[in-house]
């Protein structure tokens, strides 16, 4: 284990993946383990909400899913064209590795960790991977917090925007294109799912994003990991089981995962509670979270 001045890091290992972590302590915080979404490396939490968790005396603990950042790569390269007629077709996809695998990775990273049991904070694809985790693993949860998610497997009928979905395919494609179109193809995501109206484009964002390019060994991982999600059953009867208390956030107009999919999960998940955002895209940008944060921690607070 690294230590650093503001948290230690390390790697956990999974049936031989390893799994590279960061742990913002304090040692003695209620941990929360942190679930990221598609393609995120544990560097996209960002600041604000990491402080926000400290500041309540909270333990973030963030992690590369397999095939980002710094954790275990796989070599497979995704046929787009057959894959996308089976998408469309809604036939049988195969994939290297299933969302279930993903949630394993996240168990073992507590056991590494010797934490018996933590709070689930999860976005996106990390909600996916957090839900099973959640429904498989009762006694490792104290509370499950469930953002900008879906318990259903992506279909044509369920599926992110077409301005969403052609960059989704761009970043599958060709994920070792040049840094200035990687730049580019980054600020139109952002600015199609991040908060209307925010600027994106700015030196920050430039340097940040090449940056974490520059961590991670390439991006061949995202269309893998979006294989992933498409080759994995739905968890609709799954989440039936959820015993954990749970919060489920989204926004109003997510273009990346149709709100309709929180109300179905807020159905299924006994006793949860549901926030809907109406500013809220598929960010917790500071504004978001300043409109959560109180809920939030009310539910973070039931177990600890």
């Amino acid at each position: 284990m690294k230590n650093n001045q503001q948290y230690k890091e390390g790697f956990s290992e999974n049936n031989g993946v390893k799994i590279f972590y960061r742990d913002y302590g304090p040692e003695d915080g209620d941990p929360v383990l942190m679930v990221h979404g598609l393609g995120a490396q544990l560097v996209h939490w960002q600041p604000h909400l990491i402080s926000f968790l400290q500041a309540n005396n909270f333990r973030p603990i963030t992690y590369d899913n397999r095939d980002v950042g710094l954790s275990s790569r796989f070599a497979a390269t995704p046929s787009f064209v057959l894959d996308y007629i089976k998408y469309f077709l809604r036939l049988p996809i195969k994939s290297e590795y299933k969302i279930d695998d993903m949630a394993d990775d996240g168990i073992q990273l507590l056991e590494t960790l010797k934490i018996e049991k933590a709070h689930i904070f999860s976005t996106s694809m990390g909600g996916m991977i957090a839900q099973i985790i959640s429904a498989q693993y009762p006694e490792k949860v104290k509370t499950f917090t469930l953002i900008a998610s879906t318990a259903s497997t992506p279909s044509p009928i369920n599926a992110p925007t077409k301005a969403v979905r052609e960059i989704m395919l761009q970043r599958s494609k060709n994920p070792n294109a040049s840094y200035n179109e990687i730049i580019k193809r980054e600020i139109k995501m952002v600015s199609l799912i991040g908060m209307e109206g925010r600027e994106v484009d700015t030196p920050e964002f430039r340097k940040e994003t090449i940056e974490n390019l520059g961590r991670s060994k390439d991006g061949s991982g995202y269309a893998r990991q979006l294989l992933s999600i498409l080759a994995s059953k739905d968890r609709l009867k799954k989440i039936k089981k959820i015993k954990a208390p749970t919060l489920i956030i989204h926004g109003k107009d997510d273009p990346m995962i149709h709100v309709k999919n929180a109300y179905k999960m807020h159905k299924l998940i006994p006793h949860s509670k549901l926030k809907i955002i109406k500013n809220m895209r598929h960010l917790i940008e500071p504004e978001v979270l300043k409109q959560f944060e109180g809920i939030l921690l009310e539910h973070l607070k039931i177990s600890s």
